[in-house]
């Protein structure tokens, strides 16, 4: 029987790049999300559609099904006095807010002598990624949950991953 639409779903999941593991709750708290609701990437939550209660897989997703394709226009060149105080390294990640007023998760670059460029890209864009996953429980969602679309452990718990603390890593996007 295949996970329904509106059923909580609690995985541990570890996930590589390749050889390299980006992102792993293993030995941690589980990932709780409510299934259906599209908050975990596309091809995990289709790659475990059909998996039980404490049935482990490993499960491909391509990058079209995770986090899209590399965009090479998603890049921005500013004035370095923008980012006054930080000392900048390509590489490494900013977090700022965006027009809507929610936090934007960028990339650093380069960094020029009067400018910087920016990567707008999620930094597992065009990526396939392998996730292992155990299913460590699902259940139907209590009508609260079912009308906020939140898990009850999700709503209690700030530690975790998807929609926490602007942490969009974990299959979450």
């Amino acid at each position: 029987m295949a996970i329904e639409a509106n059923q909580i779903v609690s995985i541990e999941y570890e996930v590589r790049d390749g050889q390299n593991i980006v992102d792993s709750n293993v030995g941690g708290a589980p990932l709780v999300f409510m299934f259906g609701k599209s908050q975990v990437i596309p091809g995990l939550e289709s790659g475990i559609a059909d998996m039980k209660i404490g049935e482990k897989s490993d499960v491909m997703v391509k990058a079209a099904d995770a986090y899209g394709d590399y965009n090479e226009e998603a890049q921005q060149e500013l004035p370095r006095e923008q980012f006054a105080g930080i000392d900048l390294n390509p590489g490494m990640t900013l977090y700022g807010q965006g027009e809507d007023g929610g936090t934007v998760q960028v990339t650093v670059k380069e960094v020029k002598d009067e400018n910087v460029i920016i990567d707008f890209n999620h930094p597992l864009a065009g990526k396939d990624l392998m996730f292992t996953v155990t299913i460590n429980n699902i259940r139907d969602a209590s009508a609260e949950e079912a009308k906020s679309g939140i898990p009850a452990e999700n709503a209690v718990d700030d530690s975790g991953c998807c929609g926490s603390g602007g942490n969009h890593g974990c299959g979450c996007h």
